[in-house]
């Protein structure tokens, strides 16, 4: 039996979780730049607003139900994302963590435990300790979880915990589940099946095996037979390594010169050396991107450029210079920028690196600086130790202003108790 554990709108549930004075009011999480609504809870939902809306758009209603608005506190939430997960780790040694708030736990290897009561266990200690509330769902597979779990954050009879063992309780599930809402099935997908008259996930259970493969693939058929209980999607308890890696973000206010995308360049290409040691990496490859704002009245410009590395590094000095050089080769005068990107690829193991015949990289002296780095940041926080191309002041900084402290990882932000 495989256990599905969600966190409820966690963004807004990781605010609540320190500030006990809104933990019954409408609460809304922003994305970059303050720019629309990514976590909202069931007050705000009830409300009418939905995933996506556009904060200027929701200013009025804000004033008039005292809506708690919060600008997105990444550092906060991936650590109360790391505080669940390990409480989770206190029931099962056998954990996937699939998201940054979404788990699955093998709790199939249990003789004669009551299922039920060890969900209710695991959502009561997880609120206890953490003080995020979780939705369990437990099926014989993980895309039956899935929908275990949807189905216990609906139901109020659930309250948040469904175990879909006996073979009528997962029929009805599966024909209370639209086709939409199956893991894995996209809009096309979608679509093409309600064409056949598939609306929901029994009907679809249904159909032939060969029927499934030739319009689904391989894929759609492991689909099916999760969908009738037979496991095909085994746990990942070994996160997989990443293939490339992407850091980029929307500016707080345009930035119109070279300097300044040179910096924030800088300090993406940073951000994936860190990100390439962290998982014992060097990358082959980088490409850097810069948009302008395709929404804004003004003249519009988009480029790209991919660099081939001459040896594979990931080490912050040799990424920014290269990084830097392909934000040369595409930078246009006259236009005002809203994002620049940079992506690392060809990823090859830190200890099996091929250089090149004439490589003037000194790999020994580069592994020793970045551990240097890495450690001195480690103890006196981010960036005490940077490239100068990374800047001082960094003006195109994300827009937050509605930003809470970050009460778990930061000392000048720890919660005081006053007598």
């Amino acid at each position: 039996m495989i256990a599905l554990v969600d966190c409820n709108s966690f963004y807004a549930s990781c605010e609540r979780a320190f500030n006990p004075s809104i933990r019954h009011l409408p609460v809304i999480v922003l994305s970059n730049n303050d720019g629309c609504v990514i976590s909202l809870t069931a007050e705000a939902k009830a409300l009418g607003i939905k995933m996506g809306t556009p904060y200027f758009m929701l200013k009025e209603l804000i004033k008039q139900h005292n809506i708690q608005v919060f600008s997105s506190n990444y550092t906060l939430y991936g650590d109360m994302s790391n505080r669940v997960m390990q409480t989770l780790s206190t029931f099962t040694p056998h954990i996937e963590v699939y998201s940054i708030d979404e788990s699955f736990l093998d709790v199939g290897h249990f003789y004669k435990k009551d299922l039920h009561s060890y969900a209710w266990q695991i959502k009561e200690r997880v609120l206890q300790w953490t003080k995020i509330p979780i939705s369990v769902g437990i099926a014989k597979t993980k895309t039956l979880a899935k929908i275990a779990n949807r189905l216990a954050k609906k139901s109020p009879k659930a309250k948040g915990v469904l175990v879909l063992q006996e073979p009528a309780h997962v029929e009805a599930a599966l024909k209370r589940t639209e086709i939409s809402d199956v893991w894995g099935i996209g809009r096309q997908h979608t679509n093409f099946l309600q064409k056949y008259g598939i609306h929901n996930a029994y009907e679809f259970t249904q159909q032939p095996d060969a029927w499934v493969k030739k319009h689904l693939t391989v894929v759609g058929l492991r689909m099916l037979r999760e969908l009738r209980g037979e496991p095909c999607l085994e746990l990942e308890e070994v996160m997989p390594q990443k293939q490339n890696i992407c850091t980029s973000r929307s500016f707080g206010t345009p930035v119109t010169t070279l300097d300044g995308l040179l910096e924030a360049t800088a300090t993406y290409a940073s951000k994936c050396a860190y990100k390439l040691r962290q998982q014992a990496s060097c990358a082959a490859a980088i490409t850097v991107f810069a948009t302008t704002n395709r929404y804004a009245d003004t003249p519009q410009y988009y480029n790209s450029k991919t660099i081939q590395l001459p040896d594979p590094a990931n080490c912050d000095l040799y990424l920014i210079k290269y990084a830097n050089m392909a934000l040369r080769s595409i930078y246009r005068e006259g236009f005002s920028y809203k994002k620049v990107g940079v992506i690392v690829s060809d990823f090859v193991p830190e200890n099996n690196l091929q250089l090149g015949l004439f490589s003037g990289i000194d790999t020994g002296k580069h592994k020793d600086l970045m551990q240097a780095l890495d450690s001195l940041n480690s103890r006196y926080g981010r960036s005490t130790v940077k490239a100068a191309a990374l800047g001082i002041t960094n003006a195109w900084t994300l827009k937050r202003e509605k930003l809470s402290p970050c009460y778990t990882t930061r000392l000048e932000d720890l919660l005081v108790a006053k007598l």
